[in-house]
């Protein structure tokens, strides 16, 4: 309803009133019916800080993709599920002007709405904007989620700010801090003050929930639940051509590949994977072997000279970030995680479902999600020569890294599923909606 146009008009008290009743009237009567025809649909917005496919926005897809084969029907034509989740997604984009409703300033947009979710697109002129709050407002009244979703912690901040947490259930999904400087720190710590506001948060490792108990966020209002991934998605026309890649990497058809995928920041630990490498070539100089990072971010320059610096520069491959990693973990021999902090990390994830071998730090989410010697070998966090030690036995012990690949991919199949994670979300849904689960589950 355009009241402010309203009330600079001429008309009197009487008919603005008249006027502004029949508007509201109006609108009730679209969202009831539209409630009426649709009973079963569970609308949930989620604020999403991203411009690229990040990991949160790829789970979101993916999560829109599993919904859309659950509203599909049987043979029958009855639905295959009683509740079916109907995304929209809020982001932001940095302009001094209103964005118009269908530009498209970035891959995420674009990717979102080729796939079918609705993206509203919230101008910013700068950080923590105090006018995307409003706009945060009239796009709730809009799409009139049951639920909303926040994803990281300016969406976090601004949703509690606007008090919409207090007329809708909010659930807030914490997917761990990076550690990079004393202003994202700031922001880390002013995070917990807004996470104490939602009415679930949904955590995405055990190790991260002990820490939001820690400082302060009710223990009675946290969930924990990981990512997951699509079973054996590395497919054959995904894989692509692996003497084409090798070629065009100039790696020998012989030599063994070491893959890492993700950021480049400090928490991720890539230069004790370049220092580990080192220690490899150094110690066993008959074994060829390269590392593969596809990636990007603020830690690469500091990555590339100590490779330089290390005397591997030429075994060491920097791919940038990619759409899909997939012909990548289709051509490695094992995936090397060394980070210092992880949640539930999709990198792990794609490996153990394309049946890759793992070695991987020991910290966070990992142990929840990897078993030492059975579907990974964890060594400890800053620990080259460990990790060093560890990629070195996979690479040599064609048993162990079959081993491990075929338990990697046998936990992924039955812990990690699509079904299994959607069965856990909706759960969580019903505890902060359950009028909706009680209105299409009657007794």
């Amino acid at each position: 309803m355009q009241i402010d146009s309203l009330a600079q008009t001429t008309v009197s008290p009487y008919k603005f009133y008249q006027q502004f009743v029949f508007e509201l009237a109006h609108n009730l009567h679209i969202l009831i019916a539209k409630t009426m025809t649709e009973p079963n649909i569970l609308k949930v917005m989620s604020l999403v800080e991203a411009a690229t496919i990040t990991g949160p926005a790829k789970n979101l897809l993916d999560f829109h993709a599993s919904e859309k084969s659950q509203s599909a029907t049987s043979q029958d034509g009855t639905p295959q599920d009683a509740c079916q989740v109907r995304l929209s997604f809020v982001t932001y984009h940095r302009s001094r002007t209103p964005i118009a409703p269908d530009a498209v300033p970035n891959e995420f947009v674009a990717r979102s709405r080729a796939a079918g979710v609705p993206v509203d697109v919230v101008a910013e002129r700068f950080p923590f904007d105090s006018r995307v709050i409003s706009a945060l407002r009239r796009v709730a009244a809009k799409r009139a989620p049951h639920i909303i979703e926040t994803h990281h912690v300016k969406s976090h901040f601004l949703l509690r700010l606007s008090g919409a947490w207090r007329r809708r259930a909010w659930i807030a999904w914490h997917h761990g801090y990076t550690q990079t400087d004393a202003k994202v720190k700031l922001y880390n710590n002013l995070d917990l003050w807004s996470l104490r506001a939602a009415r679930r948060v949904i955590t995405v490792s055990g190790a991260f929930a002990k820490e939001l108990e820690a400082h302060g966020v009710k223990p009675e209002r946290i969930r924990v639940l990981h990512n997951s991934i699509v079973p054996n998605w590395l497919t054959p026309e995904r894989a692509g051509d692996k003497a084409a890649l090798r070629a065009a990497l100039k790696i020998e058809p012989n030599t063994k590949i070491i893959l890492a995928v993700g950021r480049f920041s400090l928490e991720k630990a890539l230069d004790d994977l370049v220092r580990a490498l080192a220690i490899l070539c150094r110690e066993t100089p008959q074994l060829s072997v390269h590392l593969v990072l596809v990636g990007d971010g603020p830690q690469r320059a500091e990555i590339e000279a100590l490779a330089k610096e290390s005397g591997v520069s030429e075994k060491t491959h920097f791919i940038g970030q990619v759409s899909d990693p997939a012909p990548y973990y289709a051509l490695a021999d094992v995936l090397a995680l060394p980070s210092l902090s992880e949640g539930s990390p999709l990198a792990l994830l794609e490996a153990m479902g394309a049946g890759l071998p793992i070695v991987a730090t020991q910290v966070g989410g990992v142990p929840e999600m990897v078993e030492h010697e059975n579907s990974a070998l964890l060594v400890a966090s800053r620990a080259p020569n460990a990790l060093s030690q560890a990629l070195k036995r996979v690479l040599t012990e064609e048993t162990l890294a079959k081993k491990l690949g075929q338990g990697a991919r046998g936990r992924a199949n039955t812990h990690f599923t699509p079904q299994a994670h959607r069965a856990a979300r909706l759960a969580i849904y019903e505890e902060v909606v359950p009028s909706f689960f009680e209105s299409i589950n009657p007794a």
